[in-house]
C-alpha cells in the first residue's frame, strides 16, 4: 500500500484543492455552486489575513496531493474559539484507505494544540458513508438548528 502524508497546505497546493473542491461539488450534485476563484482563495488561505488553513492528504511516491480538510476559527459567544471544518474530502480512487481519518486526527491535534474549546462542522443527510465515519469520533449529531444562508447577489 502506498504511504500518505499529512501536511499543512501551502499557496502551491490551491490548484490542487480547488480541483478537489470541484471533485467534491460533483459528489454533492452541486458542481455550480462553486464560484469563487482561485485567484480569491489563495488570496483568502495565504494572502496577508488569510481566513482559512487546511491540511493535505498526499501520496508520498507521486506527491500527488489526494485528500484535503480545511478550516477556520469560529467564535461561539457560548464555546469561545472553535475550529470549523469546512471540508474534508478524499478523492474517490483514494478512499477505504484510512486518509480521511488521517486528515480528522490532523485536525482534532490542531484543535487542542491551538487550546481551541472543540470543532464543529456539518454532514449532508443523505452522506450515509461521512455519518458512519463520523460516529467512530463519538460525534454529538444535532438534529436541532436549522442552516440558513443569504447570498450576496450584488458581488
Amino acid at each position: 500500500m502506498k504511504k500518505i502524508s499529512v501536511r499543512k497546505a501551502v499557496k502551491t497546493d490551491c490548484s490542487r484543492i480547488m480541483g478537489l473542491i470541484h471533485e467534491l461539488a460533483d459528489y454533492e450534485k452541486a458542481p455550480e455552486q462553486v464560484t469563487v476563484s482561485r485567484e480569491h482563495f489563495e488570496e483568502s488561505g495565504f494572502g496577508n489575513q488569510p481566513v482559512w488553513w487546511a491540511f493535505v492528504a498526499q501520496d508520498d511516491e507521486t506527491r500527488s496531493i489526494v485528500g484535503f480538510a480545511l478550516y477556520y476559527i469560529r467564535y461561539s459567544t457560548w464555546k469561545g474559539q472553535r475550529l470549523y471544518l469546512e471540508d474534508l474530502f478524499v478523492s474517490r480512487e483514494w478512499r477505504g484507505r484510512g486518509i480521511g481519518s488521517q486528515l480528522f486526527d490532523a485536525l482534532l491535534k490542531e484543535m487542542r494544540d491551538k487550546k481551541f474549546n472543540g470543532m464543529v462542522w456539518q454532514v449532508l443527510e443523505w452522506n450515509e458513508s461521512a455519518i458512519e465515519f463520523y460516529k467512530k469520533y463519538n460525534t454529538d449529531f444535532d438534529s436541532e438548528w436549522i442552516n440558513c444562508s443569504i447570498e450576496n447577489t450584488n458581488s
